[in-house]
């Protein structure tokens, strides 16, 4: 059952900082499905900084559940897990081609089929629910919304991940992305190295116990002139499309550039992988700091349109 309540007085404020990481995330997500091909087949072009896809950029699931916690905050101001599920339930059905995981289109499915949300999610993956990035990718927009207060930014983050993502390490994985974004919303005035510090001591202070919480320590001790290939290589690149195996690479990759988002971006695809997912979590944690980070606007426009 749905509670009502008051939106905050500030809610038009954080809407737009929400909708600031949602262009971040979204731009992000188009930007890295152009680069799905072989390796040897775009390293030239990744390694030339040479975009591929004529306009418009598709932009992927990622996006299209992001929406739906955009919607959800823009118009009660806080996670109802059950509400969500199904505006994401019904984003699904009418967008399936969109490049969801098997795992989403079994619960999706079950749940058209008239199980209860929370009975599906949690009976995904042999009864251990989800432990995919599926909820950290589209978690950088609750950060945003709620910065001011990194405590409810913690529950509302494990709000938005548990109608798709039971398993601990996927919740941990949407707090993660979604404080590292009120992070850079709260240190936007702040010299980058304040903002790398507080990135890697705030998300790893919320992130509760287990491997993903240990891969994020390992990106902040891993030095920021580190070669993209060693990175992967200790961290991961979404490959394995898990929370613990994305996440850390995500934040080292925002500690390189916390204030250029392209270069950010061409930084993030360098390393494969999940690529979409990779730069739309890294492209909505440097979207939350508003216009303290530069989008190109032909990249905006290029993306395909949102609403």
């Amino acid at each position: 059952m749905t509670t009502t309540h008051s939106l905050p007085t500030d809610h038009a404020e954080r809407v737009a900082r929400m909708r600031a990481s949602l262009e971040g995330s979204s731009v992000g997500d188009a930007f890295g499905e152009q680069f799905f091909a072989p390796r040897e087949h775009i390293q030239p072009q990744i390694d030339a900084r040479e975009l591929l896809a004529p306009a418009p950029w598709r932009w992927t699931d990622d996006t299209a559940m992001t929406l739906e916690i955009v919607n959800d905050l823009t118009e009660f101001g806080q996670i109802d897990p059950a509400r969500l599920s199904r505006r994401l339930l019904t984003r699904w059905h009418e967008e399936p081609w969109r490049g969801y995981g098997g795992g989403a289109h079994r619960l999706f499915m079950s749940i058209a089929q008239g199980a209860p949300w929370d009975e599906a999610a949690s009976a995904l993956f042999g009864g251990q629910g989800s432990f995919g990035n599926g909820a950290a990718m589209r978690a950088a927009v609750v950060g945003a919304y709620f910065a001011p207060d990194l405590e409810l930014c913690v529950e509302q983050a494990r709000r938005s991940a548990i109608p798709t993502h039971t398993h601990p390490e996927g919740i941990a994985g949407a707090i993660a992305v979604a404080v590292a974004a009120a992070v850079l919303w709260r240190t936007r005035e702040e010299d980058l190295d304040v903002v790398r510090a507080q990135l890697f001591s705030e998300t790893l202070a919320r992130t509760p116990v287990g491997e993903t919480r240990e891969l994020i320590d390992r990106a902040s001790r891993l030095t920021l002139g580190a070669s993209v290939e060693l990175a992967t290589a200790r961290l991961g690149n979404g490959a394995r499309i898990s929370a613990p195996d994305t996440v850390g690479y995500c934040l080292w990759c925002v500690a390189r550039s916390p204030r250029d988002y392209e270069d950010a971006m061409w930084g993030t695809v360098s390393g494969f992988g999940d690529r979409d997912t990779t730069c739309a979590i890294v492209g909505g944690i440097l979207g939350a700091a508003g216009d303290r980070v530069h989008i190109p606007p032909e990249w905006s426009r290029a993306r395909e349109e949102l609403w």
